[in-house]
């Protein structure tokens, strides 16, 4: 298995003692409730929360609830959530898409 160089927020500590993860301060939600809104047959729904996602949480946690397939499907409907962290997620993933020499 190749090693991760991601640092994850530890499951024990990525909620809070109601259940709500630390991103969704804004929110009264738990999160099982925001893992069902990812997996809405809604694009649209997805698309918000996965902004949400990507706008609040630590982007090494980003990919504990999406990939970047997923991210980059939803990109159109979703980076208009993103307020101030588009410049970082558009820099990110055209960084990956860019070819490197070597």
């Amino acid at each position: 298995m190749k090693p991760s160089v991601l640092n994850p927020t530890p499951v024990e500590r990525l909620c809070d003692a109601q259940g709500r993860p630390y991103f969704l301060w804004d929110s009264d939600m738990t999160l099982e409730v925001f893992r069902d809104r990812l997996r809405d047959a809604d694009p649209e729904v997805r698309a918000y929360y996965t902004g949400k996602l990507m706008r609040q949480a630590k982007p090494d946690d980003v990919f504990s609830f999406a990939t970047r397939a997923e991210i980059e499907a939803l990109w159109p409907r979703l980076d208009r959530y993103l307020g101030q962290r588009r410049a970082f997620w558009t820099w990110l993933f055209e960084l990956w898409r860019t070819p490197r020499a070597g």
